[in-house]
């Protein structure tokens, strides 16, 4: 089991932030065996395809540099004019292959780690130049795990060579009997068929080092115990400053529901520990809201701002502590609650009518105190 510099056991896997810091820090799963496989394979399968038509361009490029006229040959000016030419023309003709072999470079590394650029990769460790360092890296079980894997990869590359070369060895040599266009045809064909062959064999050491990569790379992260509870300590802030920020929070949290109190259709008291500020639109909502909530000095400043904004306030201590504990600021009332919340409110309109018109006002309605049994009716 891997151990940190404290000596602690890594056990844990890594988190998400452990995981953002490796990755700017340049550390990402890479397999140099997948990357060399996919630009030989991509590069043997352009040459099976376009080997043709480069073949047939540098046959153009060898005739003309091999007719050149006594005044270009002697001319240093003109001979230097048709070498840099000729030398264009070969990297045209070589472009498409280059260019494949570009892309599969490229793509290789991200379809392993994904893309990342990571300017601290770039900053000078010369820890690295420690030769003690260095031949403890050497002879680590990481070195020996490379030291096979290079030593795989010579085996069975020399061994996919020897089989290649002795079953187109005959081939190999006809390439002096053929004509000149055909002999460079054959010989496209046999080298791609080579690197085929090779880069079948690079692929099978590519598909045995990718998990060993990632298991690699896992293993590096892991994290013990304590050094998640120092991340999540430096994360979430020292148990001081995160009281605080929650007593920010709670003060924003109680300015924001003081403002919604003018919005409210009632607040029902209890009649002076709970107030539980109401708010419903019939058009816009399923049922009533609870806008704004508390309990001794909070429910009496909710009680003042209903008064200085002429909201109603209607006494009902059991619907005051049934509110209270069952709904959250901005929740919907429970359903057990809708008869007697329906009757308040209805008075509570009834009530805003009767003055409008100069009738009598209705009378309050009694609310069944055993709206919420799990409450003391006689708390507070």
């Amino acid at each position: 089991m891997a151990e940190n510099e404290n000596g602690q056991e890594r056990t844990e896997k890594p988190t998400a932030k452990r995981l953002e810091q490796a990755r700017e820090d340049g550390q990402v799963p890479r397999s140099p065996e997948l990357n060399t496989a996919a630009v030989l394979l991509v590069s043997a399968g352009g040459l099976h395809f376009l080997g043709g038509s480069i073949g047939a361009s540098f046959l153009g490029i060898m005739r003309s540099g091999m007719s050149l006229d006594p005044a270009q040959a002697t001319d240093p000016g003109l001979a230097l004019a048709t070498a840099a030419a000729e030398m264009l023309h070969a990297l045209l003709a070589c472009a498409p292959i280059m260019g494949l072999t570009l892309v599969a470079a490229l793509a290789a590394p991200m379809a392993l780690g994904g893309w990342n650029l990571s300017l601290e990769a770039l900053t000078p460790d010369f820890t690295r130049l420690d030769p003690i360092a260095g031949f403890g890296r050497f002879f680590s079980a990481r070195g020996a795990v490379e030291l096979a894997k290079a030593f795989g990869k010579f085996l069975v590359v020399g061994l996919i060579a020897f089989i290649v070369l002795r079953q187109q060895s005959p081939h190999l040599l006809a390439l002096g009997t053929m004509p000149l266009h055909a002999a460079i045809a054959q010989a496209v064909s046999l080298t791609s068929d080579a690197l085929l062959a090779v880069s079948a064999g690079l692929g099978l050491i590519a598909a045995i080092d990718v998990p060993w990569q990632l298991h690699q790379y896992s293993q590096k992260l892991m994290m013990s115990r304590e050094e998640i509870r120092q991340e999540l300590k430096q994360s979430e802030g020292a148990p001081e400053v995160r009281g605080r920020i929650r007593r920010m929070q709670r003060e924003v949290a109680r300015r924001r529901m003081m403002h919604d109190v003018p919005k409210a259709d009632v607040v029902v008291v209890n009649p002076t520990h709970f107030a539980v500020a109401l708010r419903y639109d019939e058009k816009r909502m399923r049922a009533p809201l609870v806008v704004a909530k508390g309990t001794d000095l909070v429910a009496a400043r909710i009680r003042e701002i209903a008064t200085e904004h002429s909201v109603p306030i209607f006494e009902a201590p059991p619907l005051a502590r049934a509110l209270h504990h069952s709904v959250e600021i901005g929740g919907e009332i429970p359903a057990t609650l809708y008869v007697a919340v329906a009757q308040v409110l209805t008075y509570i309109y009834q009530l805003k009518a009767a003055r409008t018109s100069g009738a009598r006002p209705p009378e309050p309605p009694a609310i069944d105190p055993g709206l919420d049994p799990g409450i003391d009716a006689t708390r507070h």
